[in-house]
């Protein structure tokens, strides 16, 4: 019987360990490329005038100018910032307990917010109350808004967090009408009975995303909205809903999925109150095509088909153009911090020259741009793990300590005169 005897040449397994080789350094490349670890940490990239004030504000709130680290192995990532935030919203999230209030409005609707109160004195000694605007579709009961109130409590302030108008799930509209990309009567609302139940408290301004546009708005509208406030917060949010709807339509850093997922989300919501919205006869929806809804896969279509209709704009232009904060933020003349990350996939690099221009025209405004941390993530971490507090949480209460401490010793620098009262401002900090 012949038996054969195949033998492999020499050269065979050297190939296969070559393939082998260079198939694990391609999945490295795609990992390293897709992680950005190649990419450097840097402290945020500041826009603002020389004055007085902000040589007080980045001497006195380290964070603005210390380097942001994000965790090593991720956290370079904008995508999967985004992600772990839209996901968990932070990693440990603690439960403050605070009270719901209802607040009536002229059309119908009923306004909500939750109040919680401090948990320790305030380093200034004074009452000082953050009135909160969550981002889209956004409430209380988020984790990241959690941590936050937390926080901020924890350092002595009060918190007053809107809940967005349909944004609880427990909670039935009133009227047919739901909260809106600019609206901002459910937060005047809140303001409005904080002054009045707190008469010596004075008011730190935030907002998220959607809620950044809301509050900027807010105290633009009206001369008489910055009334007993000491400055405002606004982080990742686009100030421009007309000329971001262009941006959100391309697939560049995923922007059209992202868009995609947050259309679906907002019929989520609207369909869960399609009673309200929808029946009844209401004159503002006669014209809504709930097919048109279930179809749409961009929240410009339901924009259009939808939202606008809650105030009678006649056009997706008209309802872009007077929700967005960019015709009012200009009137803005408390302290503004304005907050944005390069790598947001939801916010186009574009529409941040909106914010830089403003900071380079109006000496109460500072921009601050940081290389990473996604859409509201900035988690600081060494490793892997992210700390339960975000760069985004302990700056914002850093910067609202700040100018607490500002306000505190300012009457004792406006008593000196012009150039006495610079010298002794900037260096009381040193």
């Amino acid at each position: 019987m012949d038996v054969k005897v195949y033998t492999v040449a020499p050269e065979m397994p050297a190939m296969f360990d070559g393939m082998k080789l260079a198939a694990v350094a391609t999945i490295l490349y795609i990992i390293v490329r897709c992680l950005n670890l190649k990419s450097p940490t840097a402290p945020p990239d500041l826009t603002y005038q020389d004055t007085a004030l902000n040589r007080f504000l980045l001497k006195s709130c380290p964070l603005l100018t210390k380097e942001y680290i994000p965790p090593l192995l991720w956290g370079k990532s904008g995508h999967l910032q985004t992600a772990l935030y839209g996901k968990l919203g932070r990693v440990s999230s603690p439960h403050p307990t605070g009270l719901r209030k209802y607040l009536p409005m002229q059309d119908g609707a009923t306004a909500t917010f939750d109040l919680f109160e401090p948990l320790a004195d305030h380093q200034s000694g004074a009452d000082i109350t953050m009135v909160i605007c969550p981002g889209i579709g956004n409430h209380s009961e988020k984790h990241y808004i959690r941590t936050f109130v937390d926080h901020s409590q924890r350092q002595g302030y009060r918190c007053a967090v809107l809940n967005h108008l349909g944004a609880l799930p427990n909670i039935e509209l009133t009227s047919p009408r739901m909260f809106t990309y600019g609206c901002t009567w459910e937060f005047a609302a809140m303001v409005g009975y904080i002054k009045k139940m707190y008469p010596q408290t004075q008011l730190i301004v935030v907002g998220f995303s959607l809620g950044g546009n809301i509050v900027c708005k807010f105290l633009g509208e009206n001369r008489a909205n910055q009334e007993r406030v000491l400055c405002c917060v606004s982080v990742c949010q686009g100030y421009s809903a007309l000329r971001a709807q262009e941006t959100f339509l391309q697939w560049d850093q995923c922007r059209r999925f992202y868009n995609f997922l947050m259309a679906d989300n907002m019929k989520k919501i609207i369909l869960s109150h399609r009673g309200s919205l929808f029946g009844g006869g209401s004159p503002k929806m006669v014209d809504a095509d709930l097919r048109r809804l279930y179809t749409a896969t961009s929240l410009m279509q339901i924009d259009d088909n939808i939202m606008r209709k809650f105030h009678g704009y006649s056009s997706l232009k008209e309802y872009y153009e007077k929700e967005s904060c960019v015709h009012y933020i200009h009137n803005v003349n408390v302290p503004l911090l304005l907050v944005n990350s390069a790598d947001d996939p939801l916010v186009h690099g574009s529409l941040l020259t909106i914010p830089r221009t403003l900071a380079e025209k109006k000496e109460n405004v500072i921009f601050a741009l940081t290389l990473h941390g996604g859409h509201l993530g900035f988690f600081e971490g060494a490793v892997l793990f992210p700390q339960p507090l975000t760069w985004m949480d302990k700056v914002i209460v850093g910067y609202a300590n700040t100018i607490c401490q500002w306000e505190k010793q300012k009457p004792a620098c406006q008593s000196q005169g012009a150039h006495a009262a610079e010298t002794k401002c900037s260096d009381s900090s040193s």
